[in-house]
């Protein structure tokens, strides 16, 4: 339990919480529940240029980090169909991956077929269910992908003016606003009662806020003297309570509610703000083919990594379907921008394709 972790080391519960955020970040989960330290470590085991534990923005937005690895594969030949729907993977008579089907009619045949989806949607939507063990459709159908997180692009017209470090005069970015602001963090109490709300089937009625401002550091993501800030928000269940489905009001009676607590921390935030982007679990299923809205393509516990994740014994990023591959964060070692599931699924591949 990561509680008792922060317990033995930390006095300050404002740190501990602080911490605590990193343990429970796209989890269904509280800082007591069971496994909850390996996501926190899961969180700072990396590095970013050298400095450990270290995180950073991309310039020019996430994006800019797929348009970057696009580059560097087209100047090694790699051809790139962008927005092109993938209906099934094609196999051969000895159900060999032979290549993909888009939605157009397009059929892209290849050796081998390296699956970014998740294992859901490269399981149980891309391949026929009698080329595929009954254990391994059923384990992934029991997979956890329950998701908490709600996330909320804001414009704004100001930076936002906090009461605990107000801003200058000249309206000018301070430290402050440069790092990740957390909100409703004063305790892991706080983050527990939020998780238990949201178990219960209610949007937390003081949910945990990440708050990032990247066009400070990236000015060209806003046109001048506005900026864009990033609420990463939790917890919010996917169908809530009663089988209700998240409808506009529904998103919008969260948002404010959410607006309503970062205005407590920054009076005059509500009024800063010149449009928002709301996105429920739904929403990011929806949108960005994650299942439930979970955006590490499936819960982080115990019981879903390492030589389970996606399932036993298909962890070695090799499928069932010879030529078949999964890349992405349903597979070993899990989500985060970190490409270690594709670096490693690639090795693989070419292990095995110098043997074709």
């Amino acid at each position: 339990l990561l509680g008792q972790i922060l317990d033995q080391w930390f006095e300050s519960e404002p740190l501990k919480a602080t911490l605590a955020t990193d343990a429970v970040i796209g989890a269904m989960a509280s800082p007591h529940s069971p496994g909850s330290g390996y996501v926190l470590l899961h969180h700072v085991m990396g590095e970013l240029e050298g400095q450990r534990g270290a995180w950073g923005y991309v310039a020019g937005g996430m994006g800019a980090l797929s348009e970057a690895i696009a580059r560097a594969a087209a100047a090694w030949g790699a051809h790139i169909f962008a927005e092109k729907v993938v209906c099934h993977v094609l196999l051969g008579r000895d159900g060999q991956a032979q290549g993909v089907a888009l939605q157009d009619g397009t059929e892209v045949r290849s050796k081998l077929v390296l699956s970014n989806a998740s294992p859901q949607i490269t399981f149980l939507d891309l391949i026929p269910q009698e080329q595929l063990p009954k254990d391994l459709v059923q384990r992934i159908r029991q997979v956890d992908t329950r998701s908490p997180v709600t996330k909320i692009n804001v414009a704004v017209d100001r930076l936002p003016s906090f009461l605990a470090a107000p801003n200058a005069r000249d309206g000018q970015p301070l430290p402050h606003h440069q790092c990740s602001i957390h909100l409703n963090c004063e305790g892991t109490h706080l983050l527990h009662q939020a998780f238990t709300e949201a178990s219960h089937g209610h949007p937390s009625s003081r949910p945990m806020i990440e708050l990032c401002i990247p066009s400070v550091l990236d000015p060209g993501l806003a046109p001048r003297g506005c900026h864009v800030v990033s609420l990463f928000t939790q917890y919010t269940p996917s169908v809530l309570e009663g089988g209700r489905p998240w409808d506009e009001q529904a998103r919008n009676a969260y948002a404010d509610k959410v607006f309503d607590c970062i205005e407590a921390y920054a009076p005059g935030f509500k009024a800063s703000v010149i449009g928002r982007d709301i996105l429920t679990p739904p929403d990011l299923e929806r949108i960005f083919g994650l299942p439930g809205g979970n955006i590490f393509h499936g819960a982080m516990s115990l019981d879903q990594l390492y030589f389970a994740r996606p399932a036993p014994p298909y962890s070695g990023y090799r499928s069932p379907v010879p030529g078949l591959y999964l890349c992405g964060s349903g597979a070993h070692p899990g989500g985060g921008v970190m490409g270690a599931a594709g670096r490693n699924a690639a090795q693989v591949a070419l292990e095995d394709f110098r043997h074709l």
